[in-house]
């Protein structure tokens, strides 16, 4: 999605609205792929445990995940994957996230009951924690959002139990931070927004969404590609600037306290001004 699109000439609202992708497109590797893939390595090698997480329920998801990998053709064209099956169940997960430039997460649907997060691979968190999200259903794991359950819950779960393999399904969404490191987790303590910050300080931090079918499982693939842009870029562009002008002035409050904005709000609008 295009920066236009991420921000419409509208008040600040929730979007449900995805667009139909592709899985490859998606998860392909870009320009960045050696930086992208060692930060993940350092994050991984580091601290496992903090950046990846499997349930037994699990297991069948990932093995699926990884042969789609392989039929979209997204995995390193060297041979290090040909061992990955005699691999732990774990070792097979980190495997992805040391493949793929996106975030990975796999969601399970129960038998009419809710969606429920069963293994992931996030190196660059926007300021959420993995571990707190394991095995939690979706409904829980929105509810932090202030109104998001009570706005769109049911739709969200009504899109996630009726999706068709075939096709990606990809939306956006945005935040602001006083740090352009992509791994965000709140572990790291990095500086936070406040009224005192300056032009250079503030990046628009973007996650590109990707929801995909696993067939025989029926789980879902979640993928998250970060985005990080300077206010100042989106301060150069007039129409941009007045509509996250716009946006920062109609988010409700406990929206921007939750974003980390609200201490900042009035000072970055005052920037992009």
């Amino acid at each position: 999605m295009t920066l236009a699109e991420i921000f419409p000439d509208e008040d600040y609202r929730f979007h449900f609205g995805f667009q139909r992708g592709n899985v490859r497109e998606f998860f392909r590797p870009t320009a960045q792929h050696d930086d992208l893939i060692a930060q993940r390595r350092f994050w991984l090698q580091s601290a496992p445990a903090t950046y990846a997480a499997l349930l037994p329920e699990g297991i069948p998801l990932v093995d699926e995940a990884l042969s789609l990998a392989r039929s979209e053709q997204t995995l390193p064209p060297d041979d290090s994957f040909t061992l990955v099956p005699k691999n732990t169940p774990l070792e097979r997960c980190v495997a992805l996230g040391l493949a793929w430039e996106p975030d990975c997460l796999l969601l399970k649907p129960e038998t009419g009951g809710p969606v429920r997060l069963v293994a992931g691979c996030v190196c660059f968190p926007s300021s959420w924690s993995l571990a707190d999200k394991i095995g939690r259903p979706i409904e829980s794991i929105h509810g932090v959002v202030p109104g998001l359950n009570a706005a769109l819950g049911n739709r969200i779960q009504n899109f996630l139990t009726k999706l068709r393999p075939g096709a990606a399904w990809l939306r956006a969404n945005w935040g602001l931070s006083r740090s352009p490191e992509l791994n965000q987790h709140p572990s790291r303590d990095l500086p936070r927004l406040d009224a005192t910050v300056r032009l250079e300080e503030v990046w628009v931090r973007i996650e590109h969404q990707a929801l995909a079918a696993l067939p025989q499982t029926q789980g879902i693939l979640f993928g998250i590609r970060i985005a990080i842009h300077p206010l100042a870029e989106i301060r150069q562009d007039c129409l941009l600037a007045q509509r996250l002008i716009r946006a920062l002035k109609t988010m409700p409050e406990p929206m921007a306290q939750y974003k980390n904005i609200a201490p900042a709000r009035g000072r970055v609008i005052e920037l992009l001004a």
